[in-house]
């Protein structure tokens, strides 16, 4: 019983990390392919279509992690 509990927290860890090593690689490619600095125009410049693509982004990459899970 404790096997299969410290199991199953050692998967849901590995996955959380893989998720946000997935999310920091996104930001990264997504900044790259975008014009300008994209935390920039999130963060300084306040703007809502940049946040809104980040947010989806973000949203995506639960997905695949929670059917990765799943």
């Amino acid at each position: 019983m404790e096997y299969n509990l410290m199991q199953n927290v050692t998967s849901a860890a590995v996955f959380a990390g893989l998720g946000v090593v997935l999310f920091v690689v996104a930001f990264i490619i997504l900044d790259l392919l975008t014009p300008g600095k994209l935390w920039q125009e999130i963060g300084e410049k306040r703007n809502v279509a940049a946040a809104i693509l980040m947010g989806s982004a973000a949203r995506a990459l639960g997905i695949i992690v929670a059917a990765a899970i799943h």
